[in-house]
């Protein structure tokens, strides 16, 4: 059989040095000849250097980033477009029907979804509306305007990512402090219990295969260094559900909860894309890289919704590329 050949294009590259061999181990797992191509703004990038082929481009908030992406996709005649980060999925997810004209599927959610995502407030409104148990959240000007509140609170911004910002206070001394610290910030019951990351595999027809739940034993800038993964059926359940409702996807939709002492569920973020933890979930058997590029070629993908294995713990550590 002749090997298939296909051009994959990951913005924003950065760090993202497992994710990358993830899907060349699954390429040639499937015969597949890719061509793994990599956006950064920097030639100095880890998984930059690592692509098949590397093009700079201008910052996510140029005018010109999306012509840019085109630009490349055309040339390379890309299949596949994977965003790896925050910045740019709502221009990626507008954008769309752009890149689809050229033959190009990016694995992103819609507008609305992403909007949801991205604004913290939108998010624990529809957690609230959907039924899903999520810590109180309040703006800060009501947090303060309260004559009582159970301390400790958390801070966070709510157009925040990667854990930046984030700060626990536990009076109205250090509420007043950190709001001048932290931008567009809001405040959140502080809840006490083991946090937790799914990955959530979302096919190309939107329908939820699997979730990997993983424990976050140890968090280093954002991203967890150390983790397990825990198959735990109320949570899978539950976050089937939560991105079903949301129409997430496709791909793999990130979501962060909190177990309580009280074994409840309580979702604190959505994230629609690729989690840095995800290494473990692949790892672990749920080969997400494996089943996007089947399901791009048309091959059947076979998905056990629980088909992976269950206490691998992963310790993270740092690595080096020579130039």
């Amino acid at each position: 059989m002749r090997n298939t050949k296909l051009s994959v294009l990951f913005t924003c590259i950065g760090r993202r040095v497992s994710l990358l061999n993830s899907f060349a181990a699954a390429a040639r797992q499937l015969k597949i000849d890719a061509a793994l191509i990599g956006t950064d703004t920097t030639e100095l990038s880890s998984a930059f250097q690592l692509c098949d082929k590397g093009f700079l481009v201008k910052p996510t908030t140029h005018a010109g980033y999306i012509k840019q992406l085109l630009t490349i996709v055309k040339t390379n005649r890309v299949k596949l477009l994977i965003p790896t980060v925050d910045l740019d999925l709502k221009l990626l997810s507008q954008n769309k029907p752009k890149f689809a004209a050229m033959g190009c599927r990016v694995l992103v959610s819609t507008p609305d979804v992403v909007d949801i995502c991205q604004d913290k407030r939108k998010t624990y409104r529809f957690l609230l509306k959907n039924g899903f148990d999520t810590p109180v959240t309040m703006s800060i000007r009501t947090a303060l305007s309260k004559k009582k509140l159970n301390w400790p609170c958390f801070l966070k911004p709510w157009d925040g990512y990667a854990g930046r910002g984030n700060a626990v206070v536990n009076n109205r001394k250090e509420l007043l402090f950190f709001t001048g610290k932290i931008p567009n910030a809001i405040c959140q019951e502080f809840i006490e219990g083991t946090e937790y990351t799914c990955d959530v595999y979302v096919d190309f027809s939107l329908k939820v295969r699997c979730v990997v739940p993983r424990k976050r034993i140890e968090v280093r800038a954002g991203e967890v260094s150390k983790g397990q993964v825990v198959k735990h059926p109320l949570i899978c359940g539950e976050a089937a559900e939560l991105v079903t409702k949301l129409g997430a996807g496709p791909g793999v939709i990130t979501l962060q909860l909190f177990l309580s002492d009280d074994n409840k569920v309580k979702f604190i973020e959505v994230n629609p894309r690729f989690g840095g933890g995800v290494p473990l979930s692949i790892k672990a058997g749920a080969d997400f890289p494996k089943w996007i590029l089947q399901e791009l070629i048309g091959r059947k993908a076979n998905i056990r919704f629980d088909g992976f294995r269950d206490s691998l713990i992963m310790l993270r550590y740092d690595g080096e590329v020579w130039l």
